[in-house]
């Protein structure tokens, strides 16, 4: 995982000075099809989920059936202007256009950067003048390539995210983009201007659809550029590189889509920390991570925390039913909705259901990249939740996971820890589950942290519980008990942390002891080492990733303090200082390392691995019992019917 570079600024008069270029394309521009097929005349509407374009065309060389090569006159500003049937422009088909101008001003001022930097507008000036050297030739060509990819994708991220605050819950197909030609980003730009008319001249029957419909064509439009970019190459300098626009914020990093910094409209019931009864790690985690999250640098995109080795990106949640998942949930949420409202940030929180899983193929994948997408956006404080995990996401290897849920799970991989995760430290996933055991075991090893979500286990515990729940409407005396006082955080969480000193679950206990009799106390790097090896031999599925994760719980134990409720209260404090104050005075708090933590974030982990393992062989030994048991049945059954 890597962090994010700083930014360059995007100059209003470098992007306004292509203003004019920009309304040319949109005024008239001509254009001979390559690949696409299509005409000017509105096409008949089709079902949802049927493409609107052929389902395959031929690549291979010499086996492409030509077709007389037509030039087609392409007038944005007019089709726009005429897709509702009124003579006169309306004030949000001139938003449109305007979004369209500034969205191809962009592109073309990136293009240029791109081209500067690269050495491309060097080549450019070379070949014109017809001494572009045949070494050259293929460095140019690829340039070329590159620089329509750039072009394409700046104009397709800014026009989505500039149509962001005009989109309704109308939704238009559009098909996949096939004129997207790669010669220069001239041409890319042309070949897309194109094919946006023919699907404004198909789909745009109102207003609502006209903004649903450029808004479907500029994300399939980014879907394929960063696909093709996979197989591209001198994309670095664009890639590496990110740009801001002061204007609204918009962003450029890579083939990331930019999103705008909006909240989410959250409606669900919020808790206090109080009202979380037991829980004590898991509440206790969950609320430094909230505080965590508020650290993030808006100007630099990048949180301390993350900087200095402390930040969970991806949890895990796991317990029996009822014992208080969601209300952790409610709970996190809740304070980082009021966290950001003190502070002005944006915050954006969404849970990916199982409402996401699709019978169309990759349409789950689509809407699980999407999640990720909008939670991990820069320009907000974001919070992910996938509740019931192993229900969304397929186990590889197991019949009953369709092919949906497979697709989840691949995103999800390659988005928590893939080669291309970008960790700033503005944004966390929690994954929840009553079964854990059941979840793809290379997917549960991407979360960097486990909360163990016991419910209540003490008598207080209860007591406190009961008396929350019953609320106020009744006369009954609370009786000789300290209201709360078990669940105050700190004693509670020392106790907990204290109970991991040794391991719980009974695989695990075995292996503890028996290292413990050969080496002795576990007091170095050294024997830390063997044990975790002695605990790789007894659970195969201990690998390195699980060394990472356990490492990564120690730093985040490092930094085991409270940032003062004060600091979120008044962010003049802390939260509006400058990104290295910032990361100074999270130096100053943070604590040292010692034997104690590791051996209790070994046990802690380890224990978690070997009681999904016990239950999901348990789950699968059952399973073979009840089917020897219905072949015996079936065996007695079929003996007497012989008789």
């Amino acid at each position: 995982m890597s962090l994010t570079s700083d930014q360059m600024e995007l100059r209003e008069e470098d992007i306004r000075k292509h203003y004019a270029a920009a309304l040319f394309l949109l005024q008239g521009i001509d254009h001979s099809p390559r690949i696409a097929t299509g005409n000017a005349t509105p096409r008949p509407e089709r079902s949802p989920g049927i493409g609107t374009r052929r389902a395959f065309r031929s690549t291979t060389p010499g086996l492409v059936t030509r077709r007389p090569v037509r030039t087609e006159s392409v007038h944005l500003i007019e089709r726009i202007e005429g897709a509702d049937g009124d003579a006169l422009i309306t004030p949000l088909q001139a938003t449109v256009l305007n979004v369209l101008r500034r969205s191809l001003a962009i592109a073309l001022c990136v293009g240029e950067q791109f081209a500067e930097r690269t050495g491309l507008s060097d080549l450019k000036r070379t070949n014109l003048e017809g001494s572009l050297p045949p070494a050259k030739s293929s460095e140019f060509s690829e340039l070329l390539t590159a620089e329509a990819l750039v072009s394409a994708y700046v104009w397709a991220s800014a026009t989505a995210f500039h149509l962001a605050d005009h989109t309704t819950e109308e939704s238009v197909e559009v098909g996949e983009v096939e004129e997207l030609l790669t010669e220069n980003g001239q041409l890319a730009l042309h070949g897309l201007l194109w094919e946006l008319d023919q699907d404004i001249a198909a789909h745009a029957s109102t207003e609502p659809r006209l903004v649903a419909t450029i808004a479907a064509f500029a994300e399939q439009v980014m879907d394929r550029v960063a696909a093709r970019a996979t197989t591209a190459g001198r994309l670095e300098p664009f890639t590496r590189a990110s740009w801001r626009v002061a204007e609204k914020g918009f962003t450029i990093q890579g083939f990331s889509p930019a999103r705008a910094a909006k909240s989410s409209t959250l409606t669900m019931t919020f808790k206090k920390p109080h009202e979380v009864v037991g829980n004590h790690i898991a509440k206790y985690q969950a609320m430094r991570l909230a505080k965590m999250l508020m650290a993030y640098d808006f100007e630099r995109r990048l949180n301390p925390f993350a900087d200095l080795g402390g930040f969970i990106f991806t949890f895990m949640g796991d317990g029996k039913p009822g014992t208080g998942k969601t209300t952790l949930i409610q709970m996190m949420a809740g304070l980082l909705h009021e966290y950001c409202q003190v502070a002005g940030y944006p915050f954006r929180y969404q849970n990916l259901s199982t409402d996401n899983i699709d019978s169309y193929q990759g349409k789950s994948g689509q809407n699980a990249k999407a999640f990720i997408n909008s939670i991990v956006d820069p320009s907000v404080i974001g919070f992910g939740t996938i509740d019931d995990i192993d229900q969304l996401a397929g186990k590889r290897g197991d019949r009953q996971s369709s092919a949906g849920q497979l697709e989840i799970t691949a995103v999800l991989m390659e988005s928590f820890a893939g080669a291309n995760t970008v960790v700033r430290g503005n944004c966390t996933f929690g994954m929840f589950s009553n079964y854990p055991e059941n979840v793809d075991d290379a997917l549960r090893q991407r979360a960097g942290a486990r909360f163990l979500v016991d419910g209540p286990q003490t008598r207080e515990d209860y007591i406190d519980i009961l008396h929350l729940l019953m609320g106020r409407n009744h006369d009954i005396p609370l009786g000789d008990h300290d209201l709360y006082a078990n669940q105050e955080i700190k004693r509670a969480v020392a106790r907990s942390f204290e109970a991991h000193t040794r391991p719980h679950e009974d695989g695990l206990v075995r292996v503890f002891d028996q290292v413990r009799s050969d080496i002795g106390e576990l007091d170095t790097i050294a024997k830390l080492g063997t044990y975790l090896k002695a605990i790789q031999a007894a659970d195969d599925r201990f690998t390195g990733r699980a060394i990472k994760n356990i490492t990564d719980a120690v730093k985040v134990r490092a930094m085991d303090f409270e940032l003062p409720d004060a600091w979120m209260e008044d962010p003049e404090l802390f939260l509006f200082k400058p990104y290295d104050t910032k990361k100074a005075m999270i130096e100053e708090l943070r604590r040292p390392i010692i034997t104690e933590m590791v051996l209790q974030e070994i046990n802690r982990y380890a224990d978690s691995e070997f009681r999904y393992a016990d239950k999901s062989d348990e789950v699968a030994i059952e399973t073979a019992v009840r089917e020897m048991g219905r072949m015996e049945e079936a065996r007695r059954r079929y003996a007497q019917s012989r008789d």
